[in-house]
Order: structure tokens, then C-alpha cells, then sequence
């Protein structure tokens, strides 16, 4: 998983946001360090039950997760494997999900605590970074039509909202 949403796994965002409000699902989902209630061990949606994770102790799974977590696991991934090679002058393509996306943009683009709430990846689309030397970020883009885009970062904004 990117992120474990705890108790929220596997809920409709929009349900989610009736039952709770949409402020509470918006710090839930976005907010950088505030993770979802935690899904107790024998709940069937907490990793321990999957198969996949039979080789770890309970302990070392996640019962929920905030942004702050996603990016302890993205960013070193980034100073071992993706920074080293666009370094080196190869180009490299990463295909996440938002929440790694956001981790990963954050780290780049050193987008604080409280602004990273803020920041709507649209889903699908392709971001382009470009570094200086020093790899540290000259510009980034989107590719596609600009209408498009907004639309689409508008469509990441809105989810978690209640259903009308």
C-alpha cells in the first residue's frame, strides 16, 4: 500500500466525509502528520491478515498511517535509486500513487507541513521535474492541456467531500 488509511481503509471517501465531515476527512487524508483511527489487529482490513506480509511480526505493520510516514519510505528510495541516476543523466520515470507522489514532491520541492494539505496531484498525468547540477529543481510541469489539468487537480480536490 502507499499509505494505510486505518479504520477509513476501504471506505467510500464521500460516505466517509458524511459520516466524520468533510474537515475531519480533509486532515485525515491531507494533512501531513495526523494518520486515521487505527485499525485494531484482528479487524480483516489490517495488513496482518494478507498473506503478503506473513514474514513480518504485527507489530511492524502499520495500523494506520499519516503523509509523514509515506515520506520516512519514499524519500529514501529517492536518495538511493531515483536521485543518483537523474544525477548521472539518465531519465527516469516514476508511476506512484498520489500519496507517494505527494511525499515525493513535497521532499523535491520542499513544500512545508501545513502547505502540503494544499497540493492536488491530478491522477494520470504526467509531471515533469528539471534539476540543476546540484539537482535541485529548476521547473516542473504537467503535460497535456492546461484546462485539462486544472480540471483534473480540481477532480483530486473534491474527492473526500460528502455526496450531495
Amino acid at each position: 500500500n502507499e499509505r494505510h488509511y486505518g479504520a477509513l481503509q476501504g471506505l467510500n471517501k464521500s460516505e466517509t466525509a458524511r459520516k466524520f465531515g468533510e474537515q475531519q476527512v480533509l486532515v485525515w487524508r491531507r494533512s501531513y502528520a495526523t494518520p486515521p483511527d487505527p485499525l485494531p489487529a484482528g479487524d480483516p482490513r489490517h495488513p496482518a491478515g494478507d498473506p503478503r506480509y506473513a514474514a513480518l511480526r504485527t507489530e511492524e505493520l502499520p495500523a494506520a498511517e499519516s503523509l509523514k510516514d509515506t515520506v520516512a519510505r519514499v524519500v529514501p528510495f529517492w536518495e538511493k535509486e531515483i536521485k543518483p541516476a537523474l544525477a548521472s543523466g539518465r531519465k527516469v520515470l516514476v508511476v506512484a500513487h498520489g500519496n507517494s507522489l505527494r511525499a515525493l514532491v513535497k521532499h523535491i520541492d520542499r513544500i512545508g507541513d501545513k502547505d502540503i494539505a494544499s497540493l492536488n496531484i491530478p491522477t494520470g498525468r504526467p509531471l515533469v521535474y528539471e534539476f540543476d547540477k546540484a539537482m535541485k529543481p529548476i521547473r516542473h510541469y504537467y503535460l497535456g492541456d492546461a484546462r485539462e489539468i486544472e480540471a483534473a487537480k480540481a477532480a483530486v480536490a473534491a474527492q473526500g467531500k460528502a455526496a450531495k
